[in-house]
């Protein structure tokens, strides 16, 4: 009997390196998550300003106490309660791609609007309508993302595709409490408001442009690559040289790009 010959150290290299880049190589590769990217960015825009500026907007810009630090960060979490308490119907009514769109639509909205005000008078009372709705719209636009990492790839590849979503969002927040960080301390919080309503909205924009309307079911594709016995072949009918059928589709090894 032959002992199995180890794998050049060439191949061992490249195996190890699809299997460590294989989570974010199927995320970018699947519309649904690259739109997830940009929420990604939307939310944490958002995040960043009640995370790093809510204490200097509270006690310097509207003169504030302690005490109503302290309530203005519960009405962030107030607004995230409200909204997950209707999510299940929201979604079962407009689906994931509307609704957490418009969660970032709202995002960026109160962000921009927020800004508005303080270059004109901040207030307190105002503060805290703002804090309110920053928290609906980041649970509506955070709390459908384990939906659409699970429908994007058999159980298997998911603690992989959870891997890729914890680290592209966690750059993302990165970025935001950069901007809202250094942005607030050197222009001032109405600028800031502007910056993170700037990149919020880009997140979303994005979103909409790469997320397809219909992107759950059946997708009609072509293989050209694929010896015709191939078992995955066995409902496809010849087209254009290649092999034409329809099923769901999810990034692996037989669909290395998504159809178009």
């Amino acid at each position: 009997m032959s002992l199995p010959q180890p794998a050049p150290p060439e191949q061992e290299r490249e195996k190890v390196f699809a299997r460590t880049t294989k989570g974010l190589r199927v995320y970018l590769a699947t519309p649904r998550l690259r739109a997830l990217l940009g929420l990604n960015l939307t939310a944490a825009a958002a995040g960043a300003m009640v995370l790093v500026n809510t204490v200097v907007i509270v006690r310097d810009g509207t003169g504030g106490s302690d005490a109503e630090v302290a309530v203005t960060l519960s009405a962030y979490g107030l607004g995230s309660v409200l909204a997950a308490l209707l999510l299940i119907r929201l979604l079962q009514r407009l689906g994931d791609r509307t609704l957490m769109i418009l969660g970032g639509l709202l995002l960026t909205g109160v962000l921009a609007l927020t800004g508005v005000a303080f270059a004109a008078q901040p207030s307190w009372p105002l503060v805290l309508i703002a804090w309110v709705l920053l928290g609906v719209g980041t649970a509506v636009v955070q709390t459908p993302a384990g939906r659409l990492v699970r429908r994007s790839a058999r159980a298997g590849d998911w603690p992989v595709l959870f891997a890729a979503q914890f680290t592209l969002s966690h750059a993302a927040w990165l970025l935001a409490y950069l901007v809202a960080g250094t942005v607030g301390a050197h222009a001032g919080l109405a600028v800031a408001l502007f910056a993170l309503a700037a990149l919020a909205g880009a997140g979303m924009l994005w979103s909409q442009r790469v997320w397809p309307r219909q992107d759950d079911g059946p997708l009609e594709h072509l293989h050209d690559d694929l010896d015709p016995g191939d078992p995955h072949l066995r409902d496809a009918v010849p087209a254009r040289g290649g092999w034409r059928h329809s099923h769901t589709v999810l990034i692996d090894r037989i669909h290395p790009k998504w159809p178009t």
